[in-house]
């Protein structure tokens, strides 16, 4: 019985280390890096790319970027595995410029994507283009409730409305970032504001949402409820500073 134990032991000894060799060899492939493009080889490239790459339905990866392209003030560009790159899209403020967030991919095929200037008052937009190039704007923020700035690019959920955040930077404003849902025809509901000083709301998010099985949309804050200008918070960390005890 101790023999016939032992060898099952080892069995499953040795199974074990066969697929922690296998994983590690999966792993080990997995972080191979390939530069597909050099942004800034050429004039009018993209430049400063933003946070997510959307791959559309027809294989190629789409982004924007803040800075670069024509009028230097942003673009939305396309990139082949192979590594060809093209400007689909050079911001110039009317319909809004500097896009932080990248793209995502919307169920009908298109991408959409914010910036965080511009539009109609100067407040930032959320915007969807097609793959060769053709973009609407669905909303332009007025800085009101709505709020302002979106640095994120918004999200689609399961009830094919897009939800996303806007960052309320630089801080400072009445409220300190939102979250919206947009409808594809562009009709904005403002769902939470964030509020300066509110401690554990947090403000300014500038990241984009996740949809969790729960149908729960989940993000974060950038800063604490404190952090409503560089300025308030070297006075906030000063009054902490102060008002610890001596020892």
């Amino acid at each position: 019985m101790k023999l016939k134990s032992f060898r099952t032991n080892t069995a499953l000894i040795l199974a074990t280390l066969m697929l922690v060799v296998a994983a590690a060899t999966t792993v080990a492939t997995a972080q191979t890096l390939s530069v597909l493009y050099d942004l800034g080889t050429n004039s009018g490239d993209p430049l400063q790319p933003g946070a997510l790459v959307a791959q559309g339905r027809d294989g190629n990866l789409y982004s924007s970027s803040s800075s670069g392209g024509t009028h230097n003030l942003g673009t939305v560009f396309k990139i082949t595995p192979a590594g060809t790159l093209t400007v689909l899209y050079n911001f110039d403020g009317t319909r809004g410029s500097t896009p932080y967030g990248g793209l995502t991919l919307g169920t009908d095929g298109n991408l959409y994507g914010t910036t965080s200037l511009g539009g109609a008052f100067r407040l930032g937009t959320v915007f969807k283009i097609t793959t060769a190039g053709n973009l609407t704007t669905l909303y332009s923020f007025t800085g009101g409730t709505d709020g302002y700035n979106p640095w994120a690019a918004p999200v689609q959920g399961t009830d094919g409305n897009f939800y996303g955040t806007t960052c309320g930077c630089p801080y400072g404003g009445a409220f300190a970032g939102t979250v919206y849902k947009l409808t594809p025809s562009g009709k904005l509901a403002t769902l939470h504001q964030f509020v300066p000083h509110a401690v554990t709301d947090g403000v300014n998010p500038q990241n984009a949402l996740a949809q969790a099985v729960d149908g729960s949309f989940y993000g974060t804050a950038t800063n604490s409820g404190y952090a409503r200008s560089w300025h308030d918070l070297q006075n906030h960390r000063r009054r902490e500073v102060h008002s610890a005890p001596q020892l």
